[in-house]
């Protein structure tokens, strides 16, 4: 993605989110536009496909902070009408000018990363020399999402996901020619794919060059599958492990999964968004397992022993101690979610009393006789006390 692009492009226009936006805000955007946009969903859709990509983009930089950081002081600098000229008048390279400010980025607290950030956008007037800029390229990360079982959450597993992302044309192999044709280096760059211009007679700025838009290369007969691009859309289906202990909601990334880079860049990653599905008996509690068991009044009162499922299928025996009130909550260790140290956790069951919905006359009675043998207070004196 060239500085061009950040300059032109409005990332948070394009996510929706103010420039104040936190990242669970961003998050939540670009997963609302990619679910109503993605290929999968709209096929043969082209403004759908084009949002999607327009969105993908936006989140692979709001979405990182440094990217981010980066992106805004961009957009700042040059937002805010900096002229290039020393500031005294005086010629180009004497002390003090605007061109010290950027020959020394990096020495200095307030031009710190300016070298980083902006690479060769600025050159020093009348050299001569060019700059190339067809250089290995990082490919973009992308975004997906997949859902799995509390099982696989708890566990983890290798899972099978299909992205869509930019990749080489596979006609062209990303020349961006026909078949049987090459592109031919670009006259007015000399191959360097940047221009310069001159401001103020002081400073030669460079940009990516208007007749072959930044490549460096011009391409007479253009492939007829990316129309001389070089990059198309590409469906992939890929495995990708899910750790043991996921959270819901949680972004995992695989490096180097994203889109493939141009001219031996490394490839992007990939963040995959975890959705878990809820277990309809057990919960979580970090690498705690969690799971409600119901006791008669007679086991909670008198004790027993009684029998718990447990996630990986089968039961372990619980001792209920005489007179457990309801509520309480008993620790089955090693019985829970494995940790990323290789250790168990344990397994948090928490008894609930049950009431009887009928009683038979005899089970009446005997309650009766019960309640007046028991001499039990009332147990909600305390609430009316002064």
């Amino acid at each position: 993605m060239s500085t061009k692009d950040w300059l032109e492009k409005d990332y948070y226009k394009i996510l929706g989110v103010s420039k104040k936006a936190s990242s669970e805000e961003i998050r939540k955007a670009f997963r609302q536009i990619a679910r109503e946009n993605h290929p999968d969903q709209n096929p043969g859709n082209k403004a759908s496909e084009a949002r999607f990509k327009e969105a993908s983009e936006a989140n692979s930089v709001l979405s990182h902070k440094d990217k981010r950081k980066e992106y805004d002081e961009a957009r700042s600098l040059f937002g805010s009408g900096v002229r290039f000229g020393s500031p005294g008048g005086g010629a180009p390279g004497a002390p003090g000018g605007f061109e010290d400010l950027f020959r020394n980025a990096g020495s200095s607290g307030s031009a710190a990363g300016f070298g980083d950030l902006f690479g060769n956008l600025f050159s020093q007037g009348n050299t001569g020399r060019r700059t190339t800029t067809r250089g290995p390229r990082r490919g973009s990360d992308i975004e997906g999402e997949v859902t799995i079982t509390f099982e696989q959450a708890v566990s983890g597993d290798t899972v099978s996901m299909r992205t869509i992302s930019d990749q080489p044309c596979s006609s062209c192999r990303g020349t961006g020619a026909r078949a049987g044709t090459l592109p031919k280096v670009c006259p007015t760059c000399e191959g360097s794919g940047m221009q310069s211009s001159t401001a103020g007679g002081v400073f030669s700025m460079s940009e990516p060059c208007r007749d072959c838009l930044g490549r460096g290369l011009l391409v007479e007969d253009p492939c007829p599958d990316c129309h001389g691009s070089g990059r198309a859309r590409s469906a992939n289906t890929m495995n990708v492990r899910i750790p043991a202990g996921v959270n819901d909601g949680q972004r995992i990334r695989v490096k180097g999964k994203g889109a493939a880079g141009e001219n031996g860049g490394a490839a992007g990653d990939l963040y995959v968004t975890v959705h878990v599905s809820a277990h309809k008996l057990f919960g979580r509690s970090g690498n705690n397992l969690t799971l409600e068991v119901p006791v008669t009044f007679a086991e909670a009162t008198l004790g027993a022993e009684i029998s718990v499922p447990t996630l990986g299928g089968g039961s372990v025996k619980l001792r209920v101690p005489s007179n457990t009130p309801n509520g309480r909550t008993m620790r089955l260790r090693g019985k829970g979610a494995r940790k990323s140290d290789g250790t168990v956790g344990d397994l948090l069951v928490t008894l609930r009393v049950e009431v009887p919905e009928h009683l038979s006359e005899s089970a009446r009675s005997a309650l009766m006789e019960y309640a007046e043998k028991s001499g039990q207070s009332n147990p909600r004196t305390a609430l009316f006390g002064s």
